[in-house]
């Protein structure tokens, strides 16, 4: 059974990752109405996938005897200034969430939780191919310096991610 604190832990990051997904979205919107539809499909890709991962902590967290608490949650930005703006705040926020994960993860070995620590591996392992990929981007679009061709060509890659629910476990 989940200890008080990292149930209330737990039901924090689900926030997080719901925020995330709503965040994601706003982004899509954003980049939607740019007239960058490869863009925002790859948004809406991240946006399921922050979806999939805050039910993984509403799964775990009932599964293991807590209780979850569906937080409030704060309405993201919906206006960028560039592309290059808009992956480098999503690049702040997978830091953000990396370092949350990483907090959980310090309770969860204070507490001697082993199910919660073999459940936060796989977060843990996920955050580093957030940050990479959000890092990769964000370096392609400061290669191609605004050039419009340069930017026709990344939204046609970015619009062929498809989504891939993660394999369940616990």
């Amino acid at each position: 059974m989940l200890s008080k604190k990292l149930q209330d832990a737990f039901n924090e990051q689900m926030k997080n990752e719901f925020y995330s997904a709503y965040l994601y979205m706003a982004m899509a919107g954003y980049f939607q109405a740019d007239d960058l539809p490869g863009f925002a499909s790859w948004m809406r890709v991240q946006a399921l996938e922050e979806m999939t991962h805050g039910e993984k902590f509403f799964n775990f967290t009932c599964d293991t005897g807590g209780r979850t608490h569906l937080l409030p949650i704060d309405g993201p930005p919906n206006d960028f200034k560039s592309a290059i703006e808009v992956f480098e705040h999503g690049l702040t926020h997978e830091k953000f969430v990396t370092s949350s994960i990483g907090n959980l993860m310090d309770i969860a070995l204070q507490e001697k939780d082993h199910a919660a620590q073999v459940f936060l591996h796989w977060f843990i392992t996920e955050q580093v191919e957030e940050e990479a990929n959000f890092s990769l981007i964000l370096k392609k679009l400061q290669r191609v310096e605004g050039d419009g061709r340069g930017l026709l060509l990344l939204d046609q890659e970015l619009g062929q991610r498809v989504f891939v629910p993660p394999a369940q476990s616990v």
